[in-house]
């Protein structure tokens, strides 16, 4: 794991900005302490910071080909790279090192663009092709490892964070409202376009080619639920068992120890069931439903591995959140990214790699709302247009009863009423919130092209497929970076592995998700390695007692100072801010999940926006 930076300028012009170059690199020292390495000619600077994982003694980055004509700079682990290695040396290519970046030297000399759909692996990178001066930079499948970019009037300047693309001298600093009016609903950046003007993230699944002045961006894969529905439920136990076999040896390959994340779900506790790891870590809080450690250790203690755990404390987290916020390139107002924090600082005190289990509940339906096409099913008897009439009239209702909600519901489209895992503010309340509301993207403008790819699928499939295009790398995947790089820590994700989607994808739906249960045949799966009470745990998430902090006066006081501070005023109506707060506080309603994510962004933009 480490972390790239560069810039392509005017022929002529690459030895300018060398000293600018190691100003960039010197930002991510965090994601890379162990070495690093430059190139710059008269074009193209590439500098790198490396976190040494594969080929420590013989990996140095930048990395060349035989004549010095292709330049790489990689971020991630490439797990095939053995079986491309060997393919490459029967063709004729001669390796001087053991790491797997010298795959994409040779890979890319031999395949071209073709190279990426060989890729088995977690990466971004950057391929200088001197001769016929081009670039290839790409992304992975999922998302797992970032990349942005941006074009000034002479320069492009890419990098693994935007900290890094700041400190190039013709990239200028300004605050992109856009970004913030799509992020108060979806929790997360979701726009391709930053929180920065003119600095875009690379999509996953994508690359860009430069050349010549001119870069085009193009999609190289797509994930496609292709339902095989000839196979039987035990079938399915039996496929995933053996791909996750597989895909766990594969994110076991380093040169160094590798630990595991391990929570009382059933999602890490499978990944440390099956690997035979030594060491795991887990962290809770100090409130009795928020802390998994004693959970975590019945696992532990199951498997016979060895648990280091944290409890953290409410003044631990809040001391350490502004720090957080200044480390982050984009708010992250996940409340888990914090506990997050905690748990890599944890595991990076004793290894520099550890398996994690994100990507299980998007890949084989684990959210618990994956359930609600299933529990409407029944008002399909209803006319449309008596649904959304019956809806129309109880939205305006004061009167709350039971069942209310479930109509109001039914009344909606899946695309009205789901846009990912996270929706805080919908349309309007937006509108309300923000002083001067740019109306230029709704959530449903956001999602509708994702949905129009899956138009033919049933419901369950459609969300699923939703957050694997969204809600995957714009929070669960960028949280788990950003906190693991923090604290120098590589973290691997077993279950978002190309040969397990393939799996995934061709599950039927009603192995997947009944009006009971969410992820079943996974859940089963799970049933053979660990205790039944683990496996067929309700999927909880990282519980974070929000709630109950802004009912405590200190922390009432503390988030209130920053919803009424000078830079709450610049973007929000204060009074609105105050009054859902106030309701939170005298438990009038539950208004959590909203004050948190614009109390999040106020602190993320006070770190790193002055304001006179």
């Amino acid at each position: 794991m480490c972390g790239f930076t560069g810039y392509i300028a005017k022929e002529g012009e690459g030895e300018l900005y060398r000293e600018h170059l190691k100003e960039m690199m010197d930002t991510m020292i965090h994601r890379g302490p162990d070495d690093e390495g430059m190139h710059v000619d008269d074009m193209v600077g590439l500098g790198f910071r490396r976190l040494s994982i594969i080929g420590i003694s013989n990996g140095k980055q930048p990395m060349y080909n035989e004549d010095g004509s292709i330049v790489v700079t990689f971020n991630g682990e490439i797990y095939n790279y053995r079986e491309i290695k060997e393919e490459l040396i029967k063709k004729g290519h001669i390796f001087k090192t053991d790491a797997d970046t010298e795959v994409l030297v040779h890979g890319y000399e031999e395949y071209g663009i073709d190279l990426l759909t060989r890729l088995r692996g977690m990466y971004a990178f950057a391929v200088w092709d001197r001769a016929n001066k081009k670039m290839l930079l790409a992304r992975d499948i999922f998302g797992i490892k970032p990349m942005f970019y941006t074009k000034t009037d002479n320069e492009f300047v890419f990098g693994s964070e935007i900290k890094a693309i700041l400190k190039f001298p013709t990239v200028k600093k300004t605050f992109n409202r856009e970004a913030l009016e799509s992020y108060l609903s979806f929790q997360y950046s979701v726009l391709d376009e930053t929180f920065y003007k003119k600095i875009y993230r690379l999509p996953p699944a994508h690359y860009i080619l430069w050349q010549k002045g001119e870069f085009e961006v193009k999609r190289y894969y797509s994930p496609e639920f292709k339902e095989d529905n000839t196979i039987t439920f035990d079938e399915a136990v039996l496929k995933i068992n053996e791909v996750m076999k597989d895909s766990i040896e594969a994110h076991k390959i380093s040169d160094t120890e590798v630990g595991g994340f391990l929570s009382g779900g059933v999602d890490s506790s499978y990944i440390v069931a099956r690997s035979n790891l030594d060491k795991t870590f887990s962290v809770g809080f100090d409130y009795p439903k928020c802390n998994e450690i004693p959970l975590a250790k019945t696992l532990s203690d199951y498997v016979g591995v060895k648990n280091k755990s944290k409890l953290i404390t409410t003044e631990e987290y809040f001391d350490e959140f502004p720090k957080i916020m200044k480390h982050a390139d984009e708010p992250l107002s996940d409340p888990s990214c914090i506990a997050l924090y905690f748990l890599c600082r944890l595991a990076s005190e004793q290894v520099k790699v550890v398996l994690s289990g994100e990507g299980s509940d998007e890949l084989f339906g684990g959210y618990n709302i994956y359930k609600s096409p299933l529990a409407l099913k029944p008002m399909g008897i209803v006319p449309r247009p008596v649904r959304r009439g019956v809806r129309k009239v109880l939205t305006k209702l004061p009167v709350n009863f039971k069942g209310k909600n479930y109509l109001i519901r039914a009344g909606l489209d899946l695309e009205e009423r789901y846009i990912g895992n996270a929706y805080i503010f919908h349309t309007q309340e937006v509108y309300q919130l923000l002083k001067k509301p740019l109306k230029k993207h709704t959530p449903m403008s956001i999602t509708k092209p994702i949905y129009g790819k899956v138009a033919d699928k049933d419901d369950i499939t459609k969300m699923q497929y939703l957050d694997i295009n969204t809600w995957l790398w714009g929070d669960i995947l960028n949280k788990a970076d950003t906190m693991s790089m923090a604290h120098s820590l590589e973290v691997r994700v077993p279950f978002l592995d190309r040969e397990v989607a393939k799996v995934a994808f061709s599950i039927p739906v009603e192995h997947r998700v009944d009006k009971n249960e969410t992820k079943r045949y996974f859940r089963r799966a799970a049933n053979e390695f660990m205790p039944d009470i683990t496996a067929e745990r309700k999927k909880l998430g990282f519980p974070i007692p929000v709630r109950n902090w802004l009912r405590e006066e200190k922390y009432y006081e503390m988030v209130k100072k920053a919803l009424t501070s000078k830079e709450a005023a610049i973007f929000f109506n204060t009074e609105y801010l105050v009054k859902l707060l106030d309701r939170h506080y005298n438990n009038k309603s539950d208004n959590s999940r909203k004050i948190w994510t614009v109390y999040a962004f106020i602190v993320w933009y006070q770190k790193h926006f002055e304001v006179a």
